[in-house]
């Protein structure tokens, strides 16, 4: 699982059971990624006294701000990991690899690779051309787009539009473009509709939709 935001337990838990999750991600330490990561350490220790459950979670998280990290162990439940850029996570046959985004805090996004079939998470960025980098040839690219361009040129920072998102994806040759992070103060159909313009194969994420990779 990659980011745990209010919410995201009720939905894997629809679908997996705790005691069959292999490992956590998290791109950074803001509460909109991880608040419900704190409602999962208090199932992982009812599913390891229920004798579901042995063994501790790993979750890999950046090592800073340093208080915040310290704050996701739990007992002996989890096991921590700091990333560390330029250090790959084997995960059986998945292939991960982080590379740092520009934000307020320190963040990083994920390119994934399981066998030719490659997806790339942005987590939350400004602008960096280092992503087209990141994302090239790319299956499917899972990107941040928060703002619309308006507002960018209104001098907000932090994160993408859904416009600059399509540009990093039309110049990294990516298979398809699927928009996340979106805010619900937006007209989503404006933010739709500037990503398009830039590169056609763009869709908005869907909660529940399955997403299947090709190559």
């Amino acid at each position: 699982m990659v980011d745990c935001g209010a919410g995201v337990l009720s939905r894997l838990f629809a679908v997996l059971p705790v005691e069959n999750l292999t490992g956590v991600i998290l791109s950074h330490l803001h509460s909109d990624h991880v608040n419900d990561f704190f409602v999962l350490r208090y199932a992982l220790e009812v599913a390891r006294h229920q004798g579901r459950r042995v063994e501790p979670l790993p979750v890999w998280a950046p090592a800073e701000p340093s208080a915040e990290f310290a704050r996701l162990a739990y007992r002996d439940v989890i096991t921590l990991n700091g990333v560390t850029e330029g250090e790959e996570l084997m995960l059986g046959r998945l292939r991960a690899a982080p590379f740092p985004g520009k934000h307020s805090l320190p963040v990083y996004g994920w390119r994934f690779q399981f066998d030719d079939s490659v997806l790339v998470y942005s987590a939350d960025t400004e602008y960096d051309p280092r992503l087209v980098f990141q994302a090239e040839g790319a299956d499917l690219f899972l990107c941040e787009a928060t703002f619309t361009a308006a507002q960018l040129d209104q001098g907000l920072k932090g994160h993408l539009s859904g416009q600059q998102a399509a540009m990093i994806a039309r110049e990294a040759q990516v298979g398809r473009l699927l928009l996340t992070h979106l805010s619900p103060a937006q007209d989503l159909n404006v933010v739709l509709a500037e990503a398009r313009a830039e590169f056609l194969l763009t869709e908005l994420a869907e909660e529940g939709k399955v997403y299947t990779l090709t190559t």
